[in-house]
């Protein structure tokens, strides 16, 4: 079974109360590099490598723990100037960058496109994010599947578009409380 969590802070309380046998943990939100070592002691998964300096510094701290760690890039499929996320543009050259180093290992793409009620305004953001795995894979001659897309709202029409990770928080627990 799969859990993901936002935040290092957080997670750090939730992983400890939660020790059931074959659980998986991912970080789906921002990760500042001071706090790579401690995720990368928490999480099964990083979903949220969005540059090169915070690549080496995950590789750097997993590979002085002696773990292999399986990562998500973080593309900022809608270009929005808040949110987090390499651009499509820059995906193929972090990727490669990631693939070339040592215990990092790059599973798929993760985005979060422009909120709207409306799920289908999500579309062509999850087909777009489907079309730059397609790139990655075709420019680097690899084969990855993982697509980590959609969230309780729009999660039916991320799954149509090649979802293989959707992130339903809400639905099961609620809203976050502030």
């Amino acid at each position: 079974m799969l859990f993901g969590e936002n935040r290092v802070q957080e997670a750090e309380g939730k992983i400890a109360a939660v020790t059931a046998e074959g659980l998986e943990w991912h970080l789906i939100g921002h990760l500042q590099s001071n706090k790579a070592r401690r995720a990368i002691q928490l999480f099964d998964v990083i979903q949220s490598v969005d540059g090169e300096k915070l690549a080496r510094t995950l590789d750097r701290d997993a590979r002085q723990t002696g773990k292999v760690l399986p990562v998500y890039l973080q593309i900022n499929i809608g270009n929005e100037p808040q949110k987090h996320g390499v651009s499509p543009d820059d995906a193929v050259r972090l990727a490669a960058l990631v693939r070339s180093l040592d215990v990092l290992r790059l599973v798929g793409l993760m985005a979060i496109p422009p909120y709207s009620e409306d799920p289908e305004i999500s579309r062509p953001h999850f087909a777009g994010l489907h079309r730059l795995l397609d790139r990655v894979n075709r420019e680097l001659g690899l084969d990855l599947t993982g697509l980590s897309m959609g969230m309780s709202h729009d999660w039916p029409v991320a799954v149509q578009e090649g979802a293989t990770l959707i992130r339903v928080g809400t639905a099961i627990f609620g809203s976050r409380q502030p």
